[in-house]
């Protein structure tokens, strides 16, 4: 009696995906695809297609509009659906909820096919009149064009200020000589998205991962202009968690494939301050005759946990060795679950993920 195969949920998922892009390949592949993430943005939709639709036509390439609906509740993916009928060049991509923006963008990135992403915001705070001058330095040889706000609208003390603070820290920690990490109006060659990991709010950090991999980074200027339709989704809260992002950034650029050269550092600084305490705790008691436990109890606990504190970071920089081979694997779980996909005009996939 034959044995029947294991198959495994990650390769189910494959092989839906791969399914998937055989059916989307009908279309010609474009060279520019357009990525937005999108979350309760029914004020905006319509605007920001024509305005998308008039910029890439007056370019005269091919092109495709990505357009990610990222668990909206009010009538947005509504708005897409009738585009998405209309226009051949559009592919909606629904996500079962709201998952944040790098997983809205991670989703467009695995559905865009054209060899050039670009990728921004559905508050019209980016002008797509804008796109023309990413496109330049593209075809001029860069692999990722990031946009520079370098002069803004927003509110001083509670993005401004922070915001700056943040940047400045995330150049000196990356070495990427760039003004402003925050925005997402960035355009990218293909093969270098494809190499960058996605989850957590590090959208805003490919930059500085793409740049680990020996990516030409340039920055252009570009228009920063008041919402005018709809509520802001950006609050203080977000500035706190690119600040706890920095740290797993600095982790990653420096210790990724050595993550014994960090933990193993601090643990082998633990012990070395454990054992120095113990031995001159010793020669007290042996030399000297004190009495350790009434004249330096606590000191001989601090001790003790230095060392077992100092044990534990090398077991976790050596599982940290064995788990570095598992980066470099292809296979990685999306950080997405996607409800249905729109593409072409009278086509709607239901994808199970």
């Amino acid at each position: 009696m034959q044995e029947s195969a294991k198959v495994t949920p990650l390769a189910v998922q494959k092989s839906r995906r791969m399914a998937a892009i055989c059916v989307y390949n009908k279309n010609p592949v474009p060279k520019y695809s357009i990525v937005v993430p999108l979350h309760n943005e029914q004020e905006n939709v319509t605007d920001l297609y024509d305005r998308l639709k008039a910029v890439m036509e007056a370019h005269g390439e091919s092109f495709e509009i990505v357009l990610v609906d990222d668990g909206s509740s009010d009538h947005t993916f509504a708005m897409l659906r009738e585009i998405a009928a209309v226009d051949s060049r559009v592919t909606v991509v629904k996500l079962r909820r709201n998952f944040g923006q790098t997983a809205g963008l991670a989703a467009g990135f695995d559905h865009a096919r054209g060899e050039y992403i670009i990728a921004m915001d559905g508050d019209l705070q980016h002008d797509p009149n804008d796109i023309p001058i990413f496109l330049e330095k593209i075809a001029a040889g860069y692999d990722i064009v990031s946009g520079w706000r370098k002069v803004r609208v927003d509110n001083f003390w509670l993005r401004r200020i922070p915001s700056r603070i943040a940047n400045w820290m995330m150049a000196k920690i990356s070495g990427v000589d760039i003004h402003d990490f925050g925005t997402t109006f960035k355009a990218y060659r293909r093969d270098i998205l494809e190499q960058v990991p996605l989850y957590g709010e590090l959208h805003r950090f490919i930059p500085a991962l793409a740049s680990w991999h020996g990516a030409s980074i340039c920055e252009v200027p570009i228009r920063n202009v008041n919402r005018e339709r709809g509520a802001s989704h950006y609050g203080i809260t977000r500035t706190f968690r690119v600040f706890f992002d920095l740290l797993t950034i600095r982790f990653l650029l420096r210790y990724l494939s050595r993550p014994l050269h960090f933990f193993g550092g601090l643990g082998m600084m633990s012990i070395f301050a454990g054992s120095g305490i113990v031995l001159w705790l010793a020669a007290e008691k042996f030399l000297r005759h004190v009495p350790v436990m009434a004249a330096h109890g606590p000191l001989m606990m601090a001790s003790l946990g230095l060392l077992l504190g100092g044990l534990n970071l090398l077991a976790i920089g050596l599982l940290g060795e064995m788990q570095v081979r598992h980066y470099h694997e292809p296979s990685r779980r999306a950080p997405y679950s996607v409800d249905r996909i729109l593409r072409s005009q009278n086509e709607e996939h239901s994808v199970s993920e």
